[in-house]
């Protein structure tokens, strides 16, 4: 597999490559937010592991950047920042896990083949139920052909309930999978954006067809067809 690694600080970087070269992995190294920017755009990479504070264009700018063109390459955000906004705002623009400064290269390595696995989740390019469609390649969501405008975090938790449709899911499992282990939410912020995702492909929102509760458990995602 092959993986873009980004980071100003020489040393970091050089340790960086070195480890995930011995653990098997194709290591391509950027230096700063302009060059990690093209690099991910206009090459294809398994996942990348981006630093925040970068010169020329900071990480979470990179990250826009990447999701607005419409890679959904896996990212772990590299930062000595440890405010839980912080986390939040990586997570809001397109990041899938988010690891804080030092960390140990045991700890990296397990966080990026934990992504690399639910990236390789069984999710079809192109998912109808209903009047929607979910566009994986072009990270849309159309309902009856329209742009729906849903958010990233939006967006991962329909792929995630398609990837693992017709099961009951915890609210614990979606935060580990949507918002990542890192990250310490609460369960409430979880039925927050389930139901503002019910209002945008629900028929009726309040008497989910798609989305059901399952009480005191989670949730589950029924119906839709793959193509």
């Amino acid at each position: 597999m092959k993986i873009l690694v980004v980071e100003d600080e020489p040393d970091l970087a050089a340790g960086l490559e070195d480890d995930l070269v011995m653990e098997g992995y194709t290591v391509v190294v950027a230096r700063d937010g302009l060059a990690a920017t093209t690099l991910a755009i206009e090459q294809s990479f398994d996942a990348i592991v981006l630093d925040v504070m970068l010169p020329g264009r900071d990480g979470f700018d990179v990250c826009r950047a990447i999701r607005r063109a419409g890679k959904r390459t896996p990212v772990i955000l590299l930062t000595a920042k440890a405010q839980e906004s912080d986390k939040i705002l990586g997570l809001e623009l397109g990041a899938d896990d988010y690891v804080t400064k030092p960390f140990s290269p045991r700890e990296l390595r397990a966080r990026l083949k934990a992504v690399l696995r639910r990236s390789q989740g069984d999710v079809p390019a192109t998912y109808r139920f209903g009047r929607i469609e979910v566009d994986q390649s072009a990270c849309v969501v159309r309902r009856d052909g329209q742009p729906v405008d849903v958010t990233t975090l939006e967006f991962k938790l329909l792929s995630h309930f398609i990837r693992r449709r017709g099961h009951v899911l915890s609210r614990n499992e979606l935060l580990d999978a949507v918002w990542g282990a890192s990250v310490h939410v609460t369960d409430r912020v979880v039925d927050t954006h389930i139901a503002n995702l019910r209002k945008k492909i629900e028929d009726d929102p309040a008497q989910p067809e798609y989305i059901a509760s399952v009480r005191g458990v989670g949730y589950r995602f029924d119906g839709g067809t793959p193509s």
